[in-house]
């Protein structure tokens, strides 16, 4: 006589189990909710009896449940559309569709369940979790929950599954064929019987374990039965019985009463696998619920295949380089750094947009180290900041085995076109494709030159019109009559309360708040927004508009800027999140009324639209190193008027991807004086994120021009100074490295010297470079060649930057954002800069004083001054003192959320040289391959 195998027992005790465990979840991570959605097509009875026993289910342990019920006449499209919003709602952990569909319409099932992400398919009905679970790759799919149950069944019996003889009757994709293989692999001889099976009863007899789903009533009889079999009976079929007031009653595939007197265990139908299939569905949702927030097992550990590198001497072109290696599809880098495949959109196989998204899933993981790269005073060669970013990277994440991310700025076609090249690192330390790095990349150049013009053109609308028309024609014009009603938008709402006008009836608004509404009166004289493009144009820097006959003699004079000087590039680097982004880019100041006060991007009812277009741009670019280590690439602001730093967002997601025990490495525009001054007083304010070290890269090239060597020119054959040993030039020049270093621990961050290594150095002057470094306030000062050998070159790099990092960070910033304008200034033009004092213009104090009457007095100060000197004189070197700051300008990016003063003239328009890089940039039309970029 067999034991009976009660679902309901196994199924209450798995429940209560995983009740336990979501509650002692939450008391670690009070956010962990997992949640199941069901999507029904129709209204059939016993679906909704299904549903309604899982919806309570889901209750009692603790999971959010909701039902989706789609009415008849949904469509395939409509269907799909709803799975599809569920699979990137990052909440829904569990995705569940009701079969079968009752639709009007003709809907493919198959293709219905298949959209569903694999890792949210908690049916485990997707081709992918079939086709993994047919594999054996048990532990990364999804198994289907009747298999599942019945295997837990099994397993509760205490037979020992491994060796036995199991047959499964019935091939159906839902049970018969995923029981077969989850059999298998757990080491079963598996039959599997159906309808063309000869001698079906031959095969059971021999079954030590046999799993029934065939849908016939009784269709097992007990002569089919080898004694002491467990019998799983998955079957559910109505049969008559007149002593039932329904007239009928429920039987499994097995004659039960036969049956039982055979086997050693059986399944009771109902109560028996019908629970189980219940209670795995919860199972399954839980489990994709802990994959999500790292719960389940240490999710810390990247599992990240390092590409090899093939060293050449003499070191190739970098596009050479680039293109020999072969990078790894980027969905496959996604997944080894733990990213879901809803967070990452393939943009190719080589590049993807990350999801902002990955920081609610990972709110609660500990930030990995926060490491900037900066430099010292560069030559206009540049010394390598950008090389040993990434080779620092690389060194990390290739040869230590650290989880390690780059943040790097996207670079601006701009330079790659013009005269400075790409922007990937250099030699053996570069970011690839770099032609998709240096060209485009996912557009978020010109999403930003799309946004910048749309306002622009919006200025210009508004004063022509302002200028033609009366007040209620205006007012009529902006809040038009609909269908007989009238009501203002949520954008006008918002002007409504800035002007402090209570009433929302667009009918009840007085002519003199009328007046106030639809009138900016823009002083034309006060624009600060102008138009931008991504190309060098030096005949852009002044120009007209308005000249065109339409235009009514609307003229003025007005000006392009290159687009990564645009003020929403420097609040795309700045956001913190979506919402943060919308609030930024409807706070900028465009000009200012004819009685002084401050018009915005909210007043021009425009920066929704604005939001609109860079919906996408606010994801940060995920690339990979020639070693096969992740990058973010992601914002570029020009490094003179903006903070000239890559995104807090991109920085962000790194430094939880990268856990507890990972180090982020980001890089600052220009040198510490500019770009590291920049990280920690405005992007690290608006961040709240702390840094753990500064890598201070150094050239004993740019140390001889400090120390008094002849001018290095772009172009030019180095001097003989740069190409011999001259200890003392190296030695006086140093005394700009260590105002550098000085300037670092100002801030309280250990400062780590990369000596980034040339051909022509020797050891003498590499080994004084070190020596100067440690004696003047370095943690620690490296030698390293990443430019010839990559990560390799810099592994004694990486165990610095580890070491310094670990140290306890007394970080704090230089000054205090409620001092007045010009105290902020002067304290980092004395304490970074060596100057004795500022000179304020007679126009910079007066527009200080206008942003200070306006309420802009606490932000902070985004310095505008050259990057070849620490003074505002690019001829003197070293590290100057005796001079005062002159203050030409003070302007004004309120979005973004900084003063920026003007220190000489800044050209926000580069121009082509002579001979520009677009010289040596072509395509081999038959290979499709790029080449001359560097």
């Amino acid at each position: 006589m067999a034991e009976v195998l009660s679902g309901k027992t196994v199924s209450a005790d798995i429940r209560q189990n995983l009740k336990d465990e979501i509650e002692s979840i939450q008391k670690k991570n009070p956010n962990f909710l997992p949640s199941l959605t069901v999507v029904q097509v129709g209204g059939r009875e016993d679906s909704n009896v299904y549903i309604s026993m899982k919806m309570k289910a889901a209750k009692e342990v603790g999971v959010k449940a909701c039902h989706i019920n789609l009415p008849r006449s949904s469509t395939q499209s409509e269907v799909l559309q709803t799975v599809v919003r569920l699979n990137n709602d990052s909440s829904v952990h569990g995705i569940i569709v009701q079969l079968p569909m009752e639709s009007d319409n003709p809907i493919d099932a198959h293709l219905v369940t298949n959209s569903i992400l694999p890792s949210k398919d908690v049916d485990g009905l997707h081709q992918d979790n079939a086709g993994r679970l047919c594999r054996g790759d048990l532990d990364n799919c999804m198994i289907s929950c009747t298999p599942r149950g019945c295997l837990e069944l099994i397993r509760r019996t205490g037979i020992d599954i491994k060796g036995k003889k199991a047959v499964v009757i019935g091939r159906s994709k839902i049970v018969g064929a995923p029981m077969s293989d989850l059999l298998t692999w757990n080491h079963a001889t598996v039959t599997v019987c159906h309808s063309k099976t000869q001698d079906i009863k031959a095969e059971t007899l021999q079954a030590d374990i046999l799993v029934v789903a065939i849908g016939k009533p009784q269709f097992v009889k007990g002569d089919w039965i080898k004694p002491g079999a467990v019998v799983i009976d998955c079957g559910i079929n109505s049969i008559p019985d007149a002593s039932k007031k329904s007239g009928k009653r429920l039987v499994g595939d097995v004659d039960y009463e036969e049956c039982k007197e055979k086997a050693s265990w059986i399944t009771p139908v109902p109560g028996g696998v019908g629970p189980m299939t219940v209670a795995m569905l919860l199972q399954n949702t839980v489990e994709s619920a802990k994959r999500k927030t790292d719960i389940a097992g240490d999710g810390n550990k990247w599992n990240l295949q390092p590409l090899k590198l093939n060293l050449k001497t003499p070191v190739p072109s970098d596009i050479e380089i680039a293109q020999s290696q072969t990078p790894k599809d980027i969905d496959l880098l996604a997944r080894e750094i733990n990213l879901q495949s809803e967070e990452v959109d393939l943009y190719g196989k080589k590049k993807a947009k990350v999801s902002l998204k990955v920081l609610d899933r990972l709110q609660n993981q500990q930030n990995g180290k926060y490491v900037v790269v900066t430099g010292i005073t560069p030559t206009p060669l540049g010394e390598g900041k950008s090389t040993t970013t990434i080779g620092l990277a690389q060194a990390l994440g290739a040869q230590l085995k650290t989880n390690c991310f780059a943040c790097v700025r996207q670079p601006s076609q701009g330079p790659t076109f013009g005269i400075k090249g790409g922007a990937a690192g250099g030699g053996y330390s570069q970011v690839i494709p770099m032609e998709e790095f240096n060209l485009h990349l996912t557009g978020d150049i010109h999403a930003i030159t799309a946004a910048n013009n749309l306002l622009a053109a919006a200025i210009e609308a508004r004063m022509f019109h302002e200028s033609t028309q009366k007040d209620e024609a205006l007012y009529n014009r902006l809040v038009p009559e609909k269908k007989g009603k009238r009501e203002f938008c949520p954008i006008q709402i918002s002007r409504l309360e800035k002007l402090g006008i209570t009433t929302r009836d667009p009918n009840s608004l007085t002519e003199d708040e009328i007046k106030q509404f639809v009138r900016l009166d823009i002083d034309v004289d006060t624009i600060t927004w102008q138009r931008v493009m991504d190309t060098n144009d030096r005949f852009l820097r002044r120009i007209t508009i308005g000249q065109g006959p339409l235009e009514r003699g609307h003229t003025r004079e007005t000006q392009f800027d290159i687009t990564v000087a645009s003020e929403i590039m420097a609040i795309l680097a700045l956001t913190t999140s979506l919402k943060d982004m919308r609030s930024r880019l409807g706070k900028m100041v465009v000009a200012s009324s004819t009685a002084g006060v401050p018009v915005t991007a909210d007043d021009l009812g425009i920066s929704g639209a604005l939001t609109v277009l860079m919906k996408d741009a606010i994801r940060p670019n995920l690339m990979q190193t020639l070693e096969g280590t992740p990058v973010f690439v992601h914002a570029g602001p020009f490094a003179n008027i903006a903070h000239g730093n890559s995104s807090i967002i991109a920085d962000k997601i790194a430094l939880k991807l990268v856990g507890e025990d990972g180090i982020v490495v980001t890089e600052a525009g220009f040198g510490a004086d500019i770009g590291m001054e920049k990280f920690f007083n405005i992007k690290c304010r608006y961040s709240g994120l702390i840094p753990n070290a500064v890598v201070l890269v150094a050239t004993v090239r740019a140390l001889k021009m400090h120390g008094g060597g002849p001018t290095v020119t772009a172009g030019v054959p180095l001097p003989r100074e740069y190409i011999e040993e001259n200890l003392d030039l190296v030695e006086k020049g140093c005394s700009n490295l260590n105002k550098q270093i000085e300037n670092a621990n100002k801030f309280g961050v250990p400062v780590v010297v990369a000596v980034n290594g040339f051909a022509t150095d020797t050891k003498s002057e590499l080994e004084l470079v070190q020596k100067i470094s440690k004696a003047n306030g370095a943690f620690d000062a490296v030698i390293c060649n990443l430019w010839a050998e990559g990560g390799q070159g810099a592994t004694d790099l990486a165990q610095a930057v580890k070491h310094a990092s670990q140290q306890s960070s007394d970080f704090k910033f230089l000054y205090d954002v409620k001092l007045p304008v010009e105290e902020k200034i002067e304290i980092i033009a004395k304490e970074i800069y060596g100057a004795d004092g500022i000179e304020l213009s007679p126009e910079a104090k007066a527009q200080i004083d206008r942003y200070k009457k306006q309420g802009f007095n606490d932000l902070p100060i985004c310095m505008a001054k050259t990057h070849l000197s620490l003074s505002h004189k690019p001829e003197l070197k070293g590290a100057p003192t005796g001079f005062v700051l002159p203050i030409r300008e003070a302007r004004a990016s309120i979005g973004a959320g900084f003063i920026y003063p003007l220190i000489g003239t800044m050209s926000t328009m580069p121009g082509l040289p002579t001979r520009p890089c677009f010289y040596d940039i072509d395509i081999d039309p038959v290979t499709e391959e790029i080449v001359g970029l560097s």
